[in-house]
């Protein structure tokens, strides 16, 4: 990995914040050389966290109504995030224990909310198809930490009132299987660490909570049957320019993306390096049975190699589900 002088590390991110962010992308490439592998490809590996994205909202909060991402930058960017900040700290419930809060400040956040695209920074309506086989919008889904989690309506798990009859009646997440694609990635209140690793022809990202990790070939082979259904998907890579492009398709139904129809939906995500320890990433949620037209949010990786991923016990550990089996068995005698 190519390495640069602290200085100017320092003067290629003050550049970029500087910088709307529409205009970003293509400035960054101008001014910061994207290093690369022995092999020649664009080198992404490293430590990475999302962590002070934690309570970014996913769509534009009401308060912005009428404004863009780039209308809210410098001195009232600034005064959003200390308020967020604030909020959380007098939220407990929202954000669980008091110890899970210390890794996390909020008020290095980067931006008001996440979605991209459309331009109003609302995700585009439901289908009719997604509204006879849902129901009108569940807005509780957006209850979870930073409103981005991997959320299904069938499923409320723990943070419901129950019934908790058997394990189908927690999330995925509660028992330990997966966080879904693109909640893995999604900011939480803690495990917010990420790996990538390159070798020639594959990619792999490794993600702390429940241990899941992604390869991702570049090679140009096909997906695997749509027969084939996978928690993650079936991934497949390839380089456009310095950023690397991965289409998603092949979900399980039981762990798609927003209730999105497993049959259908399509993720396509962007990683792109824009400084020496800064990642771009967007994710692209594609699915013509659930919404009206494709829509995109984005948040910065921060390469941490200070927060290495780390042992995540779950199932060791996982005494929750059990004894809230139970009570429940209890409370009906």
């Amino acid at each position: 990995m190519c390495l640069r002088s602290k200085a100017l590390g320092l003067a290629v991110i003050a550049c970029v914040w500087l910088l709307p962010l529409s205009a970003r992308g293509q400035a960054v490439h101008r001014s910061y050389q994207v290093p690369r592998t022995s092999w020649g490809d664009p080198d992404l590996q490293g430590n990475y966290t999302n962590k002070n994205e934690q309570s970014t909202p996913l769509e534009r909060p009401d308060e912005f109504a009428g404004r863009r991402l780039d209308d809210v930058k410098g001195a009232e960017l600034a005064a959003v995030l200390t308020k967020r900040e604030q909020q959380v700290l007098a939220r407990p419930e929202g954000v669980g224990p008091n110890q899970f809060r210390d890794p996390l400040d909020v008020t290095k956040g980067s931006r008001p909310w996440l979605i991209i695209d459309p331009p109003d920074g609302k995700m585009p309506p439901q289908t009719s198809d997604a509204l006879r086989r849902l129901g009108p919008p569940d807005l509780s889904l957006d209850a979870g930490i930073g409103g981005v989690l991997n959320q299904r309506r069938d499923r409320a798990g723990s943070f419901s009132d129950g019934p908790f009859n058997r394990l189908e009646d927690f999330t995925l997440w509660e028992r330990c299987i997966t966080r879904g694609l693109p909640g893995a990635m999604m900011p939480h209140i803690l495990g917010n660490s990420y790996q990538i690793i390159q070798s020639p022809g594959l990619v792999a990202i490794r993600y702390e909570l429940v241990h899941d990790t992604r390869i991702i070939p570049l090679d140009g082979r096909p997906h695997v049957s749509r027969h084939m259904q996978l928690e993650l998907g079936d991934a497949r890579g390839r380089w456009e320019g310095d950023t690397l492009v991965v289409e998603t398709t092949n979900f399980k139904d039981r762990s798609t993306y927003r209730n999105a129809n497993a049959a259908t939906l399509r993720l396509v995500e962007r990683f792109t390096r824009t400084a020496p320890n800064r990642l771009e990433w967007s994710v692209t949620v594609d699915d013509r049975a659930t919404w009206t037209r494709p829509w995109t949010f984005s948040m910065p990786l921060a390469m941490n190699d200070r927060e290495h991923i780390l042992e995540f016990a779950c199932h060791e550990g996982n005494y929750a589900v059990p004894n809230i089996l139970s009570a429940g068995r209890a409370s009906e005698k």
